[in-house]
């Protein structure tokens, strides 16, 4: 490590890794349908669905808010806006990557606008056809039939979506305070600068904790392995999603929330190989869009962006269409991954028993 003054002894690097104990047996949730992925020679490579949602365009917009708020600060008497200060508990930068859901008040809205919005769109688009298949064979006046079957199927069969789209955007837009909450806390993290990882526990005993506080549990990075878990969606296809199962104690964490269950493997492994990167402070950050204001921050990446000359607004003045270039060669990339073909390099520090 380059800054032992900065990263904490507890951090990980590939080539730092102690000898451990063998592994205790699976868990009984990774013994049916799971693959263990190997440790190690990890790629360059995010999903693809995850880079999508820190584009250059919304780099160039945050950067925009944050110099309107410092000049409103710097030339006028500031308020503050109330959600300014509602700790949503996730944290994606150079030392933690500490991931939380909204609550199911905001979801609440949240599928209000896009659920009623899909579901407008999808019986307009049914209901054309329909609507000329019923005057052909109608033999009331054309007007006559259009009046019937306006008021008396599509008011509802259009107007309640449209009602649910135009209330809950209203509502996202214009009350923030009604949809806009912090959820009880954080559901798991990701530390680079410690190389630990956290669950963080709201069970006592299998019931819920009722004072409020907030159980940690928390491990060395390395002595985690990911799992793919396969399992039938409600139509019976296969899908995967990604698990970091601590090799010792029940410590387990489900990606699901942050990469969507899939019939494909490779993003998984691509997700997978972005954590080793993420972790592992012998190499730099992960030269993703959402890590570029951080990467003067971290010893390893900023030695390593000097060494190379990197252009710090490497992201945020690229142009849609190199960016949409660069999506479809991350796609390719994740597609091609040789993840099974690896061998797992953990394997020289601590004995499998399964």
């Amino acid at each position: 490590m380059n800054d032992e003054s900065w990263y904490a002894q507890t951090a990980y690097g590939t080539n730092e890794v102690p000898q451990q104990e063998p592994s205790t047996g699976r868990p009984w949730i990774i013994r049916f349908a799971k693959v263990r992925l190997p440790w190690g020679n990890a790629d360059k490579l995010i999903p693809v669905n995850i880079l999508e949602k820190f584009t250059p365009e919304k780099l160039r917009l945050h950067e925009g808010f944050k110099k309107e708020r410092e000049e409103k600060i710097a030339t006028t008497p500031y308020t503050a806006s109330q959600d300014e200060f509602i700790d949503f508990h996730i944290r994606d930068n150079h030392e933690r990557f500490r991931f939380a859901l909204l609550p199911a008040s905001s979801h609440f809205w949240m599928y209000m606008s896009g659920g009623g919005r899909f579901m407008f769109f999808l019986l307009f688009i049914v209901s054309i056809p329909a609507y000329f298949a019923v005057i052909s064979i109608d033999h009331e006046p054309i007007w006559e039939t259009t009046k019937t079957i306006f008021i008396q199927l599509f008011s509802w069969l259009l107007g309640v979506p449209l009602l649910s789209w135009a209330i809950g955007s209203i509502v996202i837009k214009h009350f923030p305070s009604l949809w806009l909450k912090p959820s009880r806390g954080p559901i798991w993290e990701l530390n680079r600068r410690t190389g630990l990882v956290t669950v963080f526990d709201y069970k006592n005993n299998g019931e819920y904790k009722k004072n409020g506080t907030i159980g940690e549990l928390t491990a060395p990075f390395y002595e985690f392995d990911a799992y793919i878990a396969t399992s039938p969606d409600s139509q019976g296809m296969p899908m995967n999603v990604l698990y970091l199962a601590h090799r010792y104690r029940n410590i387990m964490i489900n990606f699901g929330a942050l990469l969507c269950p899939a019939p494909e493997t490779q993003p998984a492994c691509a997700l997978w190989d972005f954590i080793q990167n993420y972790m592992d402070v012998s190499r730099p950050l992960p030269d993703l869009p959402q890590y570029e204001e951080y990467r003067h921050l971290d010893p390893t990446t900023a030695e390593h962006d000097h060494r190379t000359g990197r252009n710090p607004r490497f992201w945020i003045d690229m142009d849609d269409a190199t960016f949409k270039q660069v999506v479809r060669d991350m796609h390719q990339r994740v597609n091609n991954i040789d993840t099974f073909q690896r061998p797992n390099l953990m394997a020289r520090y601590v004995t499998y028993v399964d």
